[in-house]
This record gives C-alpha cells, structure tokens and sequence, in this order.
C-alpha cells in the first residue's frame, strides 16, 4: 500500500494544464502539439464532462450497444489525459465520478459488469480495470484508496483464473476461450494493475505474450485467434505491438515485425475495416512508445485528420460505436504527447 507521503508526490506530479507557461511568458506546449490540437482537445474534453451521466457513466448509443463500464472507463481515461486526477485538475469531479461508478460494477466473482454487458463483460471488464488502476496511483483518500485496491485485486484474479489453456481471453470469464482483441485488453489491464504496485501473477502475463507470439504470421500480422487460420488484422496487429511494449518488451522480433506490419496498412485517413479508431488507438501507442523518426510525422498527420473529424459539438463519433468511444479515443491520441497516463508513458 503506497504511503501518504507518495501519494501527494504521485498527484502532485499528475496535475498540470493544458499549456504550461515558461518564465517569459509564452506558452509551451510538447513537441508537436499546436494551438489548434490544444483547442480541439479542450472542445473534446468538454464534450465528454457535459456528457456524463447523473451516476458518473458514460453510454453510447451506437449499433453496438450502450457497455456503460466500457465506455466510463475509456472516457475517464481520456479526462486522465487532460492531466485531471480524483481529486485535482479541471475534470477532477468527472473523473471521481466515474471512478465512483465502475467500482459499484464490481460483481462478487470479481468482474467488473453491469446486466447489459454479461454477454461481452471482459471488455468492460478489461477497460475498467486499466482505468482503475490509473485512478488507485492519484487517489488520496487512504480510505477509498483501499477500495479500489480491494476492487483490483478481484479483478486481477477474475482475469487470471479465466485466461484460456493457450494464454488468451474471450468475451466472458467463462467462455474458456481466446480472441486477440479481447486478449489485448486483458494483457493492457494487467500491466497497468502491476505499474500501480498490485499483485500480478507473472505466469499469466507470460501466457498472454506466448499467446500475440502464437497469433503471429511470417509478414507480422497478429490473426483474430492463435488457433484461427489465414491472414492476420490490422487492428489487433497494431494493439498486440502497443500491449508487447506495456509489458517491457521493446525488442521483441515479433513486436518489431508487427509495428512495420501496422504501419503500412494502416494509414491515418481511414484503415481497420470499420475499426479506424481502434486501430489509431493502439498504433498511436506504439509509435508513441516506439519514439522513433516515425512518431512526429505519424502524429501530426494524425492530429491534421482528427481535427477535420471533429463536430461542431467537440465529438467525435468513431467506427459507428458513439460519440463516446470516438471521443475518448481521439482525445488519447490526442493527448499522448503529455504524457499524463502512466499506461502510456514512455
């Protein structure tokens, strides 16, 4: 349990604005942000917190349905991105609130679930989890802090006692099965648990990488499941880098194969067979991550097509989910450069 002491220090460090201010006066913003990408990610940013529901959730009523633990969490995170915490920063209240909603979520067994998403509820599951996680390193409420450990510490055990006997995950605890997107959000979860001093099993984190290497085709596309044949997908091939990378892996060949992979069918105009924002989600990452001559090119041509995307409202409505997951997603990208997100961090 982290003490008082690194707690402030831990918050204190997360709580920055937008643009900060050098000794002369001018603004300064990370490389490769301009006056333009800040304005759209505040426009963005207030999109998601005049949004939020009454009990702190987000939904999206797009054709895949409404997965309010899903979408909380991938907005909150975004709010994260802004630099805001539980307790401080522009959206602090947003992001209480949220934090206050997915841990109402949390079922016995240890899934983090509401009734409507028991058909898919790992990814829910997954995504509040990684959300969670961010949100036990800033709290500061030692009460509440022991909440949301306890809340992981399930969910780190529901996670683990239902990866599949190839190492993945499928779309409930007990499908006893495995699919790369899924899996992702397993793997991306877990590690963020084990940055924010939860206890991890390290089998389970190996199994999962066993299972992207397993998934893995001669040209670095990661397929759809390690047992399916064929060709790989360009989404999972990009989010099965970015997770490689969570798990300290920088040099793997498999991870190096799959990043070349993800970039040449991957553009930013439009990519991922209706999965776009999914895609850039996690190919943002990886070159965030990757941090070579690649990131400042991919990153403003990036930035260039999201601003023409976004609406009078300061949405963005992604894949066809909603303007919740489409906003949440262009923020992230958006807001990498900050570099607020321990997940993300470099």
């Amino acid at each position: 349990m982290k003490t008082p002491a690194l707690l402030a220090a831990i918050t204190l460090s997360l709580v920055p604005v937008v643009a900060q201010t050098s000794g002369n006066g001018v603004r300064v913003r990370p490389e490769g942000v301009t006056q333009e990408i800040e304005a759209a990610i505040q426009r963005g940013l207030q999109y998601l917190a005049r949004t939020q529901n009454p009990d702190g959730s987000w939904r999206s009523a797009g054709r895949r349905g409404t997965y309010p633990t899903a979408m909380t969490a991938l907005a909150g995170m975004a709010l994260i991105g802004s630099g805001s915490t539980p307790t401080r920063g522009q959206y602090w209240l947003q992001v209480r609130r949220a934090t206050s909603f997915l841990l109402s979520c949390s079922q016995g067994d240890g899934v983090i679930t509401v009734a409507n998403e028991e058909g898919r509820s790992m990814y829910g599951h997954g995504f509040s989890t990684m959300f969670l996680a961010q949100a036990y390193g800033m709290e500061e409420d030692q009460r509440r802090q022991r909440k949301i450990h306890d809340v992981l510490t399930r969910a780190v055990r529901l996670i683990s006692r239902s990866q599949s006997r190839a190492g993945g995950w499928l779309y409930t605890p007990e499908s006893n099965g495995d699919e790369g997107s899924v899996t992702i959000t397993q793997i991306q979860s877990l590690r963020a648990c084990r940055n924010a001093g939860i206890t991890v099993p390290t089998k389970t984190i190996e199994n999962a990488v066993k299972y992207i290497h397993k998934s893995a085709n001669p040209d670095g596309s990661i397929r759809y499941s390690a047992h399916s044949g064929g060709g790989g997908r360009a989404p999972i091939t990009a989010a099965a880098v970015a997770v490689l990378y969570n798990a300290g892996r920088y040099d793997d060949p498999i991870a190096e194969k799959a990043l070349k992979y993800s970039r040449k069918t991957l553009p930013v105009h439009g990519s991922g067979n209706g999965h776009h924002y999914y895609a850039q989600l996690y190919l943002a990452q990886a070159n965030y991550q990757k941090n070579d001559a690649e990131w400042p090119k991919y990153y403003a041509k990036m930035a260039a097509w999201l601003l023409k995307q976004q609406q009078r409202d300061g949405s963005w409505n992604g894949d066809g989910v909603g303007t919740t997951y489409g906003t949440s997603i262009a923020l992230t990208i958006l807001q990498l450069p900050y570099s607020y997100v321990p997940i993300y961090q470099r």
